[in-house]
């Protein structure tokens, strides 16, 4: 024997270790690597796509608060444009309402004068019928045209 210890079946076991390990390498290690190389790629394509889709979503995210923003200024601006809008509309109909009582108001000073004027015409009519009658009793006698009308003339100028 040998005082080392080698023998034959000791070289024979290292033989079949060396060509388990070739073997192994070849059919088994390849394949396998090519598993884990493959769930590597779908790991880092997944965390690729989570990334994105943080992007994404912070991206749609601002947008929307822009949408909402952008919302909120059309809103108070159409709400600006009917306060403008009513106020115009309530103006307008003030300044008609005003115009309409000017119109009326005249039409009715027109109608209280045009008045004025026939209650002034039919009083001076009565005034110089009372004033004649007044006369005529006074005087106890019938006065003709002409003295008629100087009396009436004088009453009326007095009036």
């Amino acid at each position: 024997m040998n005082p080392v210890g080698i023998n034959g079946t000791l070289i024979v076991q290292l033989v079949t270790f060396v060509i388990l390990v070739a073997l192994l390498y070849k059919y088994m290690y390849g394949p396998l690597r090519k598993v884990m190389d493959d769930r590597r790629a779908k790991i880092a394509d997944g965390l690729a796509a989570a990334e994105r889709g943080k992007e994404e979503m912070a991206l749609a995210q601002k947008r929307a608060t822009e949408l909402l923003r952008e919302a909120k200024d059309k809103a108070a601006e159409i709400i600006a444009n009917a306060e403008r809008r009513g106020v115009e509309l309530r103006e307008e109909a003030q300044g008609k309402a005003r115009e309409e009582a000017d119109r009326i108001i005249a039409s009715a000073r027109a109608e209280i004068d045009v008045e004025t004027n026939r209650a002034r015409e039919v009083l001076r009519g009565q005034v110089v019928e009372l004033v004649v009658n007044g006369t005529q009793r006074i005087l106890h006698r019938e006065i003709d045209d002409q003295t008629h009308r100087d009396i009436i003339d004088r009453m009326v100028g007095q009036l």
